[in-house]
């Protein structure tokens, strides 16, 4: 029997789906499956969501809910971590004080002053997590579920000896929008996408082994249905000739082209911007709006008699299936350590290429160079990412400052003077939740 455990499993979406989909391979229909919460209440709930998924496929599996990290990893084949260090008391100011200073944020949970303070307050806890998974099951695969993905995972990778990735579904996400916007059947298009994680771009994207950039290009000029539902995006693949992965609504934060100025935010980020509308503190406020409505949204959802039991698309259970289940070689896009991956990155940072996965483990595929012009824009975000990692590691404010002065946006709406006041409001309102930072106590 393999054991997975799930770390944060108070993830109600996420732990559901991601069940769902291990429970499907023959390999780990028998499986013990450990939810982990702080939360009593939300484990309570996803204990109940799991039985459900497990009755209905009349699944052999063992479900165990616990609020004790040890005993969830005890013995782990298989660890998944989907964590949430504060709530929204704390991480509504990552978004609102940058905004007050005229930074307008969209998602705020990877990137820029806002994503670099979620990284701040998380990294210490995800240490912990390891520490405590070096313990108690040392060669368990450990998938990343968390935000700020390229931050977290180049923090717990330098510190960790344990195989560790970083997974977002950002990548086959909008490689399948592609393939629908050309009328192309995924299981006949190829793709490379490398960079860092949100800002990876597709360095090839073929169809029958054909290039389909001059389909997809006339796709987005003749088509206005098209343009506008990825306007940010699309604004970027006309322009820079390779398309990101990542949503316009994230996008359009990090870089300096479409939110510094109200009527640019008009223009590209409040209209068409795909399943993320890009206007200010969207996330914030679907957080906000769910804060009190979870639980009959969970109460609906576990009235409901049938049960969705076919497997998605998430990377996780095919990565656990290929290194430990029945050992089907496994290709994804992850994040890992620039060892030799993208040439004209920083060394050792954070990159997001093409893994596989089997019994072997975890195998990064060699990019090469990135086009000169997207390097020149992937390395200002993965550099300010260095950054933040050794403020949080350090405990160092003023790297952390630093981290923030240097962030595209950020430097293209605020002088230095009111950056330092920003960051420094910003710390006021997380010191309960950054021991690391000692000089500020």
């Amino acid at each position: 029997m393999k054991k997975i455990a799930f770390i944060g499993a108070g993830s109600f979406v996420f732990t559901r789906n991601l069940v769902r989909d291990i429970l499907t391979f023959p390999a780990f229909s028998d499986c013990h499956i450990v939810l982990m919460d702080i939360d009593q209440a939300r484990l309570g709930y996803i204990e109940k969501a799991v039985k459900k998924i497990v009755d209905a496929g009349k699944y052999p599996a063992k479900v165990t809910a616990t609020t004790d990290r040890k005993e969830a990893l005890m013995g782990a084949d298989g660890v998944l971590i989907t964590i949430l260090a504060g709530n929204v008391d704390v991480w509504r100011y990552d978004v609102e004080i940058p905004a007050k200073y005229g930074v307008d944020i969209n998602v705020g949970d990877t990137r820029g002053p806002s994503g670099i303070f979620r990284a701040l307050r998380t990294t210490p806890v995800m240490l912990d997590i390891l520490r405590d998974a070096e313990r108690y099951c040392p060669n368990a695969v450990v998938l990343n579920y968390t935000n700020p993905m390229a931050m977290l995972c180049r923090a717990i990778q330098q510190v960790s000896p344990m195989s560790v990735t970083g997974l977002c579904h950002s990548v086959q996400g909008t490689a399948e929008m592609l393939a629908k916007w050309i009328g192309a059947p995924m299981d006949e298009v190829t793709y490379l996408s490398a960079g860092i994680n949100h800002q990876a771009f597709y360095l090839k994207y073929d169809w029958k082994g054909k290039d389909a950039y001059p389909l997809i290009r006339e796709a987005i000029t003749t088509r206005p249905e098209v343009y506008n539902e990825e306007q940010v995006r699309n604004e970027m693949y006309l322009h820079l000739d390779y398309y990101v992965t990542e949503s316009s609504g994230h996008n359009s934060e990090y870089n300096a082209w479409f939110r510094k100025r109200p009527d640019l935010i008009e223009k590209y980020c409040t209209h068409g911007t795909g399943w993320n509308p890009g206007v200010h503190a969207y996330i914030l406020d679907e957080y906000l709006k769910r804060k009190d409505s979870w639980v009959t949204e969970i109460n609906d959802w576990l009235k409901e008699p049938k049960v969705e039991l076919e497997r998605g698309k998430e990377y996780a259970a095919y990565i656990f299936n290929a290194i430990f289940g029945d050992n089907t070689i496994f290709e994804f896009n992850g994040n890992v350590r620039n060892f030799g991956l993208i040439d004209n990155l920083p060394e050792g940072a954070c990159v997001e290429v093409p893994v596989a996965a089997s019994k072997r483990g975890l195998a990064p595929e060699h990019v090469g160079k990135l086009p000169d012009h997207l390097a020149i824009l992937v390395n200002t975000s993965s550099r300010c990412e260095e950054l933040a990692v050794e403020a949080a590691l350090e405990g160092d404010p003023r790297k952390a400052f630093h981290a923030i002065c240097m962030d595209p946006l950020t430097s293209a709406v605020l002088s230095l003077s009111e950056i330092k006041a920003m960051t420094d409001e910003m710390f006021e309102k997380n010191k309960a939740y950054l021991p690391q930072f000692k000089k500020l106590k």
